[in-house]
């Protein structure tokens, strides 16, 4: 297996699936079942992190490495150190003090196939793992790089990024007066930082300029904020079969969402307006960048 990413003229989809196929088999190895009473909380960790997905964020981890010939090696160290913090945070969200969730990914939550507490144990071992994987010396010769990319993924997950949004996300259940501003400020952290480090992960690992770095972090922004009004559309119009979750929670919780600020129309119209500014942040990359504005245009067009 050559370690570039991906020749010239690779699709969109043929680039998202080797990216599931890479992180999955890459995931399977790293999470190995040992002997001992602690099996079964690597047996939980395995169901979590290696559902079935799309994995789009192992894939803009690759597709931004690739913009600057970072190894596949390298770019796949990074992409599964994220795959494990948003299988973390699958795991905590569906929990019965949060989201109450018994179906992700078309099967029954980790805390229903396994029980609360070991589904706790198993995000907690699904995170600090991700940080160790970033450490290893695989993920890049430089130690200054791996620092680097350790900090900003603490920050994408922490309380100022995923874990502050999800906070906000609990109390937007009782609190439907929500404005518009507050919506967007919940989804940049709670779903918007994630991928903002997935896409700038890649210009960290090539050791890039701020201009690049800035032009991968707007990009993000946008492509982030339209991901959640495609979720917000797809939990009104979708279904469990389709999403492989529970759908129209929101509704029911009463919760603020731009969908039910916005209505359904505004929303898609706006989540089009953020793919077209999504993808104007990438000139700067010419050709090289056509995967990451096939992603953006993937993000509003799914069904699942």
């Amino acid at each position: 297996m050559t370690d570039l990413l991906w020749a010239p003229g690779t699709g969109f989809a043929d680039a998202l699936a080797d990216a599931a196929a890479l992180t999955d088999t890459a995931l399977g190895r790293l999470i190995a079942v040992p002997e001992g009473l602690e099996s079964r909380v690597f047996e939980a960790m395995r169901y979590a992190a290696l559902a079935p997905g799309k994995r789009l964020r192992p894939f803009l981890v690759m597709a931004s490495a690739r913009l600057f010939a970072v190894s596949r090696g390298r770019a796949l160290q990074v992409a599964m150190a994220i795959e494990l913090v948003h299988a973390y945070s699958l795991v905590h969200d569906d929990l019965p003090a949060m989201d109450n969730s018994d179906l992700r990914r078309g099967r029954p939550t980790c805390h229903k196939a396994f029980d609360d507490a070991t589904a706790i144990l198993a995000g907690d071992g699904l995170l600090t793992l991700a940080f160790e994987v970033l450490a290893q010396p695989d993920t890049h010769g430089d130690a200054g790089v791996r620092c680097e990319l350790v900090t900003a993924l603490a920050q994408a997950a922490g309380s100022h990024g995923m874990v502050g949004g999800q906070m906000i996300d609990l109390l937007a259940e009782h609190r439907p007066d929500l404005d518009i501003g507050a919506i967007t400020r919940l989804q940049r952290l709670k779903t918007g930082a994630l991928i903002a480090f997935a896409c700038e992960s890649g210009a960290i690992l090539g050791k890039m300029p701020m201009e690049a770095r800035l032009a991968l972090r707007g990009y993000a922004h946008d492509l982030g904020l339209a991901f959640q009004i495609a979720d917000d559309l797809l939990d009104v119009e979708g279904s469990a079969a389709d999403t492989g979750k529970p759908v129209g929670q929101d509704a029911a919780a009463g919760k603020a969402t731009f969908v039910s600020i916005l209505g359904v129309e505004r929303a898609r119209a706006q989540a089009q307006l953020l793919v077209a500014q999504a993808v104007a942040h990438l000139d700067l990359f010419e050709e090289r960048a056509d995967l990451l504005r096939d992603a953006a245009r993937f993000v509003v067009e799914r069904r699942t």
